[in-house]
């Protein structure tokens, strides 16, 4: 145990060597940082606890997608009765169910095909029988369709997935370090933005649906006669987005939706030198806009987003390039927000900030300065146990120790982790789990001698035989570790980060470097004593 080739001695010590100098960066200006080759800038980020930052809590707007159900079932419904032309005398939504009367010749045939539309729930839901749709036959050929709960919770627990990704790239199109984007209870988002102060633009990226429609003006009614209920029953009156409200006339048919987008940018008009969007389309895309400019040209077109007209410009040709530009009064930041909307993609549902937090720097800086104190104070007392209670050989774990807490900081810099105050906790708890591993080694080292070995043979016995107990309690650790950092959120992940990090940076130096140093030292000395 205590013999190392050179090459073996020299893999240990640049190991540490360079995981150490991982932490480097952290010691200087984050200005002077970013002049640095970009695989020198790797460093520690600072948790909203510790720098400050926006806290929001979003909610998801259950009715709207309940709603959007319905509707959704109720056009499916329009479509199977069509496409096996069954006749029908109404197609109503009531409460939480949609009712379809049809004739009672064909109720049969009709509840048959709609029943087909009701699926099996996925995942765990679906073994247990429940289902989409919930078919009966109200009699005298009214069929109606329910919504069962099961349903209307599988249909948020998707919305909220898909709005996590959304969400999370609209904030990182704001260009923040590490936020924190997390699914909270069924229908909630939390969002943590370190180093925000001022929530105010973050709120109004994330209260945006975003979305996008490509829709032709209706010119058959004048829009003051549209405002006194004369709305054709294919179209509908929207306003327009900036100020002063404008009336429009909206056909309802959307030519081409915001998902086939591929990009979006902020840009200058090169004749006015006002800020516009500029945008592309995919090929499906690009094929319908062209199709639905060719065939309106010289008729205005509306460009729709949630539901208020950003522009209503005429089409002057077709465009068939598959891309184009918004202008509508923007200004560079309103410009460069709607770009980053279109990129990020609609949101499939409303969302509503139901709490917001903003933690200034001071507290911050408090919760560093008492972090530090505590870390102080927890190592100075444990390094003077270790001298006071092994001497020569406290001195080696000391060592092992610094050099432990140095190669922890240099892991979590090149992982570009999140160092917040119960991280601290964690390093600070690591401290005294590196010296408990030579705590045992030494322990074991005296019952050798007490055994009646000689110094170096008393050496090797105790780093051989506490292996297998130090491997057992950190083992067992790091499974807790990695149990915390799976199902915990948050700031109970960042200890686990830092714990199980620490973890195996101290088998590392308890069992290499450690030993290493024991080892150099029973070569030059050739002890006939323990001094521990």
């Amino acid at each position: 145990m205590l013999y190392f080739t050179r090459w073996k001695a020299l893999g240990i010590i640049l190991t540490a060597l360079i995981v150490c100098l991982c932490a480097v960066p952290n010691f200087f200006p984050e200005a002077q940082v970013k002049t640095w080759p970009a695989w020198a800038q790797r460093r520690l980020v600072l948790g909203l606890d510790l720098q400050g930052g926006s806290y929001l809590l979003l909610e998801v707007d259950s009715n709207y997608i309940k709603k959007q159900k319905l509707d959704q079932i109720r056009d499916d419904v329009r479509r199977v009765l069509r496409d096996n032309k069954i006749g029908y005398t109404g197609l109503v939504t009531k409460g939480d169910a949609v009712e379809v009367r049809v004739k009672d010749t064909e109720a049969t045939t009709a509840l048959e095909k709609v029943r087909e539309l009701s699926q099996p729930l996925g995942g765990l839901l679906g073994s247990s029988g429940q289902r989409s749709l919930e078919v009966s036959d109200a009699g005298g050929g009214l069929i109606r369709l329910t919504v069962p709960e099961a349903a209307v919770t599988d249909r948020i627990r998707q919305t909220i997935e898909q709005s996590i990704q959304i969400v999370e790239k609209r904030v990182n199109e704001l260009g923040t370090v590490e936020p924190v984007i997390q699914r909270q209870g069924t229908d909630r988002i939390l969002v943590q933005v370190p180093g925000l102060q001022d929530p105010t633009r973050l709120k109004a990226i994330l209260g945006q649906t975003a979305k996008m429609e490509f829709r032709m003006v209706d010119t058959s009614v004048p829009p003051d006669q549209a405002q006194q209920g004369r709305v054709p029953p294919e179209s509908e009156l929207l306003m327009s987005a900036s100020p002063p409200p404008t009336p429009y006339v909206v056909k309802k048919q959307v030519l081409v939706a915001g998902g086939d987008l591929t990009d979006a940018q902020a840009a200058f008009d090169q004749r006015t030198g006002e800020p516009i969007v500029s945008f592309k389309f995919n090929t499906s895309g690009a094929r319908k806009f062209a199709q639905a400019t060719t065939e309106n040209v010289g008729l205005p077109f509306a460009i729709v987003l949630d539901n208020k007209v950003i522009s209503a410009p005429v089409i002057r040709e077709p465009i068939t390039g598959g891309q184009g530009q918004i202008s509508g009064n923007f200004t560079v930041q309103s410009a460069n927000d709607l770009a980053i909307l279109l990129r990020a993609g609609a949101l499939p549902a409303p969302l509503t900030v139901i709490e917001e937090r903003t933690v200034g720097p001071g507290l911050g800086q408090d919760s560093i300065e008492k972090g530090e104190l505590a870390a102080y104070v927890g190592s100075i007392l444990v390094i003077v146990f270790m001298l006071l209670t092994y001497r020569l050989f406290g001195v080696f774990a000391n060592v092992a120790v610094a050099i432990n807490v140095a190669m922890i900081f240099g892991l979590l810099s090149l992982l570009n982790a999140t160092l917040t105050l119960p991280g601290i906790a964690g390093i600070v708890l690591t401290v005294g789990i590196a010296v408990d591993s030579n705590v045992l080694i030494y322990e074991r080292i005296r019952e050798e001698l007490r055994g009646g070995r000689n110094a170096i043979s008393a050496i090797d016995a105790g780093f051989k035989r506490a292996l297998a107990t130090i491997l057992d309690s950190n083992i067992t650790t790091f499974i807790a570790a990695a149990v915390l950092f799976y199902i915990g959120t948050g700031p109970v992940r960042g200890f686990a980060v830092t714990l199980g990090i620490g973890i195996i940076t101290t088998v590392f130096t308890a069992f290499t470097l450690t030993r290493l140093i024991v080892a150099w030292w029973v070569r030059w000395k050739r002890p006939q004593s323990v001094p521990i």
